[in-house]
């Protein structure tokens, strides 16, 4: 295995052999620094956590970048993983780097209600950040790739988790960008755990197919090198290969179809200098073989909206085997491999002017997304980013891409938002056809307006296959329809409850209104009636966040009664051992801000066991000769399963009252990786917070870690609940506890 500094060595190496001009000095001080950085820390298998950043930097060299993205590489782990901060890193490498780094820096911090969610954030944040500099993307899928090849040391339900989202999000973001090698290597890796037992039985199927067609590709191989030759076709590279395994277990899967009936097993490809040689290596290979009708495309006439180009033919070959031939030029198969990375601004030598529409659809695809919850956001990203595209002509001979299944509609909207509103009809290949038709490959679309249009139909929404179309749809209907969309939302919801055995007497009372609103996310129910009714949310969603809502309340107010029915039965028991001072039918001034249900003019203390602030669940215990104790419900002492027999009778039921005091004394335990000036920065947060502080304590570790235990005076669990969030998110800290028990 390679030392640390050997792996470096091969990383300058590599970056020697494609850039002379980089700043190799700075270079090896990010290594320095990220290496400092990171000290001790190591990877699950065992190894120096700067191998990780290394292996990183190297596949980033390898996609021949800039020194910026190698430095950056270098460091996109310190913000997230040690103390090193975005302005520390802007003052000593470049404010560029620093917001490199900070783009490729996960949310780990951020708490989320859902999975969704936090997958729908994390992408929005690398999205943006790609929208403004694609580095960020490039470092983040070199990441991953990375993460994915060292997968074998992780837990079965991590790398199952980890492939799951590299196989949906990261290798389609590679895709879109035109990054096929990493794409493959992706997807293979992935399904390497989401199905082992799949994978390798193509793998090794592969291999023995490999040995029994061997002799058949090297006759291929050189029967195309000798013709090309023959014909005076200078310079090319005649090469094959077998197919990767995700490749054909798709095919097999989606076609259901035996790895034997899988067509394209070998694939081969010849390079060439120019595009009029594409062609005519075109004519030489369907001149040696038999093509397979409608196996043809011309990518190099029309390239893929990530800018790939080749031409690809099936033959049938003399020993009855079919094949695939791609014919590319050397810079097409550069960016065919690499995408983006191949030629895009940043690049040495390349014109840093202009390049900006390339990443223009990340933009549009932010902005359609912009009011979209995480499972709209999620699953419309994937129709629009990762779908298989479809491409269509204007009349005046513009292509236009749209993803697979779309419709007039789609296009209309995609040309601008004015056509889709005005469209009154379609026309494709020069017939009229319904909204609903699905565009295919080449057709000619021809969109009919008229000023005197009504607008679009609420239908559209459901027919249109874009996000970019609904979006435009929902806010001709939110701008124009106002009150009818409310009456719309309405009439669908009011079905939509009663179809679930609901009824509006259920959700309208005062004391249930809120919650319900705060639930689906609205201010008001006319705020969620006109977004049903312009198609901005649905009514079975709705429906089935408020029942879901009203069984969690159902489930509140029953323990809520079996409590109160508790509390009244130890207020008897208590009052017939003659334990309670004196009895009284109903609730009297509080004591310190607490009501003692059925008791009067007791006296009241905090357990110092978990310390009870104003918002917290709050249960209590009749001492013997100091009054009734608080306890919070979910300390362990009040645990129902540790009671002693025979004290049922003593917990009672209390409450916070009106009058509470100005502050409680409540205490936390912070657990952090241990590292210079971290004392400093709690105390700055503390004090940003503005809590009095009564104690600070701090343990040292022998293996790196301190542990705080701080007490603290908060005015209520809103306050404390901000401290909390506010330490959680300084550098190096781990948990942010409050001890119980």
């Amino acid at each position: 295995m390679a030392t640390v500094e050997e792996r470096y060595e091969h990383l300058e190496k590599t970056i020697r052999g494609y850039n002379i001009s980089a700043d190799l000095s700075q270079i090896r001080a990010a290594y320095e620094y990220a290496r400092e950085h990171h000290g001790n820390q190591l990877r699950r298998d065992g190894t120096p956590y700067i191998t990780h950043p290394l292996q990183v930097a190297q596949i980033v060299a390898e996609m021949r970048l800039d020194s910026e993205s190698i430095i950056a590489a270098l460091l996109h782990d310190c913000i997230e993983d040690t103390d090193s901060t975005y302005d520390d890193i802007a003052k000593r490498f470049s404010p560029t780097i620093a917001d490199i780094v900070d783009g490729v820096t996960k949310l780990t911090r951020v708490k989320y209600s859902t999975m969704e969610e936090e997958q729908m954030e994390n992408l929005r944040k690398m999205l943006l950040a790609m929208s403004k500099d694609i580095r960020v993307i490039l470092i983040k899928i070199a990441d991953r790739l990375h993460n994915m090849r060292t997968m074998e040391y992780q837990t079965p339900e991590k790398q199952k988790k980890k492939a799951f989202e590299t196989m949906e999000i990261y290798a389609p973001i590679a895709h879109r960008l035109g990054m096929q090698k990493v794409k493959w290597e992706l997807e293979d890796l992935s399904l390497k755990y989401l199905d082992p037992v799949g994978y390798d039985d193509i793998v090794k199927k592969l291999d023995e197919a490999s040995r029994e067609h061997g002799a058949f590709m090297t006759t291929v191989q050189e029967q195309i090198t000798q013709r090309l030759t023959e014909m005076g076709i200078q310079n090319t590279t005649v090469y094959g290969r077998v197919k990767h395994p995700y490749s054909i277990y798709r095919k097999m899967y989606t076609q259901d179809k035996t790895m034997d009936e899988v067509y394209d097993l070998f694939a081969f490809r010849v390079l060439v200098d120019t595009v009029a040689d594409c062609y005519n290596v075109l004519g030489v290979v369907h001149d040696l073989y038999k093509p397979i009708l409608g196996r043809f495309k011309d990518y190099i006439a029309t390239p893929k909206p990530n800018m790939y180009q080749s031409l690809h033919t099936t033959v049938i070959g003399e020993a009855g085997i079919p094949f695939e031939v791609q014919i590319r030029t050397y810079d097409m198969h550069a960016i065919a491999e690499y995408g983006v990375a191949a030629h895009w601004k940043y690049k040495q030598g390349i014109n840093k002017e202009g390049g900006e529409q390339t990443y223009e659809w990340i933009r549009r695809l932010l902005e359609n997304q912009e009011d979209a919850d995480a499972e709209d956001f999620i699953h419309s990203l994937k129709i629009d980013m990762f779908a298989d595209e479809v491409f269509v002509f204007t009349p005046r001979g513009d292509v236009i891409n749209l993803p697979a299944g779309a419709t007039p509609i789609d296009f209309a909207y995609s040309i601008h938002s004015a056509m889709g509103n005005t469209m009154v009809g379609a026309k494709v290949n020069g017939r009229m056809v319904g909204f609903d038709y699905v565009l295919h490959n080449g057709d000619i679309v021809e969109i009919n307006t008229s000023k005197s249009a009504h607008g679009p139909s609420r239908d559209w929404v459901k027919i249109a296959k874009s996000s970019e179309a609904r979006s435009k749809i929902r806010q001709w209907f939110k701008k124009e329809r106002k009150e009818e969309n409310i009456a719309q939302g309405r009439s669908s919801f009011e079905s939509e409850l009663k179809h679930a055995g609901l009824n509006m007497n259920q959700i309208t009372p005062p004391d249930v209104l809120p919650a319900i609103l705060k639930r689906v996310g609205f201010q008001s129910l006319d705020e969620m009636y006109a977004a049903i009714g312009y198609g901005g949310y649905t009514a079975l969603k709705a429906v089935n966040r408020i029942r879901d809502e009203l069984i969690h309340m159902s489930k509140a107010a029953a323990v809520e009664k079996a409590a109160a029915e508790a509390a009244a039965a130890a207020a008897r028991a208590a009052k017939e051992a003659g334990e309670a001072r004196s009895a009284a039918p109903k609730r009297v001034k509080s004591e310190k801000g607490i009501v003692v249900e059925g008791l009067s003019n007791c006296l009241v203390k905090f357990s110092k066991c978990c310390t009870p602030v104003p918002g917290d669940e709050i249960v209590g215990f009749i001492t013997r000769g100091y009054g009734v104790s608080v306890h919070r419900k979910d300390c362990p002492n009040a645990d129902p399963g540790r009671r002693s027999a025979g004290e049922e009778g003593r917990w009672i039921k209390v409450s916070w009252g009106e009058d509470i005091n100005e502050s409680y004394a409540t205490s936390l335990e912070v657990v952090c990786k241990d590292r210079p000036n971290l004392l400093v920065d709690i105390s700055t947060v503390l004090s940003t917070c503005k809590v009095n502080v009564s104690s600070l304590n701090v343990h040292s570790t022998a293996d790196g870690f301190a542990i705080f235990y701080i007490t603290i005076n908060v005015t209520d669990a809103r306050q404390l609940e901000q401290v909390m969030r506010k330490l959680h998110q300084i550098s190096s800290v781990m948990k942010v506890n409050r001890p119980a028990g």
